[in-house]
């Protein structure tokens, strides 16, 4: 004779073994979260991961004319660079394109009553900003980011910090 266990049992194993992972996970989560808050300055994190917004002119890169590039906060990861920047008169960092397409996500948000399109960073899943049509040619793109979710890497640091291939963009022309 075969026993085949109930569909009561299986779901009940299931159940429990589910919420054995979930408390893993969970936990993990929990603990990057701390290790972040730990690391990161307060703005940096509600904006970040939070995708809070910080205020317009009281930030660090929005008046930034140094030439170099803006990586994610978080993972490190490149995202913009300051030839692609320009002045939007919006009190952010704005930039008519991201280093690398890859580099980036973009979602539909609906929050505050708009539509928009919120920019996060596609490793390290940082908001960044959001994205506009109102931008210079050739683009006619506004990447409006917040400062407190980029690191701004001079450009005489690149090769020091592991950015080296972005050298090259700044001897074009």
């Amino acid at each position: 004779m075969v026993l085949i266990p109930s569909r009561i049992f299986l779901v009940g194993v299931f159940a429990i073994f589910g919420i054995f992972i979930s408390c893993g996970i969970q936990s993990n989560e929990k603990k990057e979260r701390t290790e972040l808050k730990s690391k990161l300055s307060d703005i940096q994190y509600r904006v970040t991961q939070l995708d809070d917004t910080e205020p317009p002119f009281d930030n660090e890169y929005w008046n930034n004319h140094k030439e170099g590039i803006y990586v994610d906060i978080v993972s490190g990861e490149p995202l913009f660079s300051s030839r692609d920047k320009f002045e939007s008169g919006t009190g952010w960092p704005s930039f008519s394109k991201p280093i690398m397409k890859e580099s980036i996500v973009e979602k539909k948000d609906f929050s505050y009553g708009m539509t928009r399109i919120e920019v996060r960073s596609k490793i390290g899943n940082s908001h960044l900003g959001h994205l506009f049509t109102d931008g210079p040619k050739p683009t006619g793109l506004r990447y409006c980011m917040n400062s407190a979710s980029l690191l701004f890497i001079e450009k005489s640091k690149l090769k020091e910090k592991g950015y080296e291939k972005f050298l090259q963009d700044f001897y074009k022309d």
